[in-house]
């Protein structure tokens, strides 16, 4: 492996680590996502961004500095902004989630929407760059010029060589990337009043540009260091992951995220109507399909703010609920039916504006057994997503927070009947985000995963409970948002 730096641009954090020639992490840090409010919402704060970045890698000793010969960014899959070539911001830095485009999909027909999936492999949804693309070139600071649109990460790599390209899996963010030509699509562009000339270069991670000679300097880094756009951060864990056709991850941070790699994209009317997500992988040489789930990790927060604990409290009692129900000892029948859409629902729906449900609170119900009817809220809607899927997984690997919540875990093994491995490693993002650009592959035994096995008794009961409340459960995703 290359010596490497790599930031992870995530929703709420950048993760910030070194690993060294032998994909050892060496130092790791975590510092809030800059944002600030304009005039449509949120955006990203990209001098303080770059001003993290600067202050991790001035932090690290010298001796780390020089040895270091790749930097590789990766992160959310749908931000981005117009850059130009001197690396002015032509329009903010949007965050992936904003809907400020979303009036640009309006005038598109229900024949333009069923084209754009067969060309792209994306359902129309203002997450995806097409549209922000298209709101940032009608309300651009400034003259355009010859600004091209980056997401985060590529604009990152852009301040540090002085060259803009977008990578692969990122490009099949934007709604704008055929699939079939792997090029940009000028017939869907033009669907918004896009112009091509807007979107830049594609590479594949593997092809990164030299750093600027004034930028090592300042930081301290070797002058022939090579910068990589390492792509969203999701298909960049599936490397790590060490993913194989056939085989699903669940890659949770603050969203939950569904991914499968393959040779094909599935275009089919199916995948339309699910609203699944195609994609380019970071290599450019597979396809992936992909569906994410807006409540994964920002859960344990809701369940903070909504129930006035801390974050260790939390952790404790979550663990207890675990060990009550490995030990048979939790009565589902007093457990309410949470609907945990608290950021919005997943596919098919796919609306920004769902909120949760609950139901089946009683006069008798406790703090304890809603957090668990969260969790168990959290895996039907797993559960539902995936059967979303054309195939079945015959392997499910699990990185990120969720690693770390044995009750999650085991709910989703008993559930689905299903043995999980899950990764004990922290950063399988970054690792994989060194692995390609160190043109190597790395190896999921290597993230120190450890099995979690289902319990037919557990899995009956949990049927049991399910088909009692399907009904129920159907209704309440059915709600106007």
């Amino acid at each position: 492996m290359q010596p490497t730096i790599t930031v992870d641009v995530g929703t709420t954090s950048v993760k910030l680590c070194v690993f060294d020639d032998a994909g050892q992490l060496k130092d790791v840090a975590r510092v809030p996502t800059p944002t600030v409010s304009d005039a449509w919402g949120e955006i990203y704060d990209v001098k303080s961004l770059i001003g993290s970045i600067g202050g991790f890698i001035r932090d690290l000793s010298g001796t780390r500095r020089e040895s270091i010969t790749r930097i590789a960014f990766t992160g959310v899959g749908e931000s981005g902004g117009l850059v130009r070539s001197d690396m002015t911001l032509a329009s903010p830095m949007i965050l992936w989630h904003d809907h400020r485009g979303s009036a640009e999909l309006e005038k598109l027909s229900d024949d333009d929407r069923v084209r754009l999936y067969a060309v792209t492999g994306l359902p129309s949804n203002a997450n995806y760059g097409l549209s922000k693309i298209a709101w940032a070139v009608k309300n651009s600071d400034g003259p355009l010029a010859d600004a091209q649109w980056l997401n985060v990460s590529e604009y990152l790599a852009a301040f540090m060589t002085g060259q803009r390209w977008s990578e692969y899996s990122l490009a099949s963010r934007t709604m704008a990337l055929d699939l079939t030509s792997r090029d940009w699509s000028e017939e869907v562009a033009s669907l918004l009043g896009v112009d091509v000339s807007v979107l830049p270069d594609l590479r594949a991670a593997s092809d990164g540009s030299p750093i600027l000679r004034d930028i090592a300097e300042d930081l301290g880094l070797n002058p022939d260091l090579i910068v990589h756009v390492a792509g969203h951060d999701h298909i960049v864990g599936a490397v790590g992951a060490q993913l194989r056709a056939g085989e699903l991850l669940n890659s949770t941070g603050t969203t939950e995220g569904l991914l499968f790699i393959g040779d094909k994209p599935s275009l089919t009317a199916q995948s339309s109507a699910a609203k699944l997500a195609n994609g380019v992988s970071c290599t450019a040489d597979d396809f992936t399909l992909f569906a994410s789930i807006p409540t994964g990790g920002s859960a344990f927060a809701t369940l903070q703010s909504l129930l006035g604990v801390g974050a260790d409290e939390l952790s404790t009692l979550i663990d207890d609920l675990h060990d009550r129900y490995v030990a048979y000892s939790i009565d589902l029948d007093s457990i309410p039916l949470v609907l945990p859409q608290f950021r919005g629902s997943p596919p098919p729906t796919k609306n920004a504006a769902a909120r949760g449900i609950v139901a089946d609170l009683g006069s008798k119900s406790t703090l304890e057994d809603f957090v668990f009817g969260t969790f168990l809220g959290m895996t039907l809607q797993f559960r539902d997503v995936l059967e979303l899927f054309p195939t079945p997984a015959s392997r499910i690997k699990v990185i990120g927070p969720a690693s770390k919540n044995r009750l999650w875990l085991q709910l989703k093994a008993d559930l689905l009947n299903t043995r999980i491995s899950a990764s004990e490693f922290p950063e399988v993002v970054s690792s994989g985000a060194q692995a390609l650009a160190s043109a190597e592959s790395p190896v999921w035994a290597d993230t120190h995963p450890f099995d979690v096995d289902p319990d037919i008794r557990r899995h009956r009961q949990l049927n049991t409970w399910v088909d009692q409340h399907r009904p129920l459960w159907e209704y309440l995703k059915a709600a106007p948002a």
